[in-house]
């Protein structure tokens, strides 16, 4: 996670350097409700109608510029190669990334863009790109699911959408409104799991909850001890459930 940092193998990124964080929201339905959806009032919550009919379902692919806050975004029926490819051919033969000394796409790995077969196919079309793959279960450390999130909470809930032009054009003129307000990663703040956390989910949920609480623990202090190279920098909540659980132990006798 250097690359949020604007480090490379130990070296400061360039002004001719860029880091492109890149993913698929698939399956997004539009749902046209049976009665309208009625805004919050005084003493009364949005009410939802439960009954809809489907109008399809669509897939929207972006790209985001983590250091230029640049969001590049596009709605496909179906995912794939051939789809993400557009994506990378839309960011790519635009300035500054088509004439830029080196393009960092960090990827998770999904079937559109898995392993050395991926990295083949982008540089071989362009050459200055260098693709990072995520460890496999670890998407959430990519910052576009970051932005999917805020698009999930303010577009698509409740999901209220007459056809699925409606539904492509809302999330257009949400990525078009979003790149005006949005701003560029803050190197203040250099743990990506501490920004995911303040936006999108808790931290009990980056671990798998199939395993147990203590061990969930311990991989969150690692992860954040490697990034920080400070344990106590972990969010004050972490350090007193982890202190909380430390009593309850000693109490029942458990190790």
């Amino acid at each position: 996670m250097d690359l949020y940092q604007g480090v490379w193998d130990g070296l400061l990124l360039g002004s001719d350097d860029f880091v492109i964080s890149a993913d698929e929201k698939t399956s997004i339905q539009a749902r046209h409700r049976r009665h309208e959806t009625l805004p919050a009032r005084a003493q009364e919550g949005q009410k939802v109608e439960f009954e809809y009919r489907r109008q399809g379902a669509l897939n929207y692919l972006a790209a985001w510029d983590v250091r230029r806050a640049k969001l590049f975004g596009r709605c496909e029926p179906k995912t794939g190669i051939i789809p993400f490819n557009r994506l990378v051919e839309d960011v790519m033969t635009c300035e500054p990334y088509c004439s830029a000394k080196r393009v960092f796409w960090i990827l998770d790995n999904g079937s559109s863009h898995r392993g050395l077969p991926s990295i083949n196919r982008l540089q071989g079309k362009w050459p200055q790109i260098i693709v990072v793959h995520l460890p496999v279960h670890a998407s959430w450390l990519n910052q576009i699911e970051i932005y999917f999130s805020i698009l999930q909470r303010k577009v698509l809930t409740p999901n209220d959408f007459l056809s699925l032009v409606d539904l492509r054009e809302r999330i257009g003129a949400f990525q078009e409104r979003y790149e005006k307000i949005a701003r560029p990663f803050s190197p203040e703040r250099t743990c990506p799991i501490c920004c995911i956390n303040s936006q999108t989910r808790p931290w009990r949920s980056l671990v798998p909850h199939n395993t147990s609480p203590n061990f969930r623990g311990r991989v969150l202090r690692l992860i954040c001890s490697g990034i920080h190279g400070d344990q106590n920098q972990l969010p004050q909540s972490v350090n007193q459930r982890m202190l909380r659980r430390r009593k309850h132990q000693s109490r029942t006798g458990r190790s």
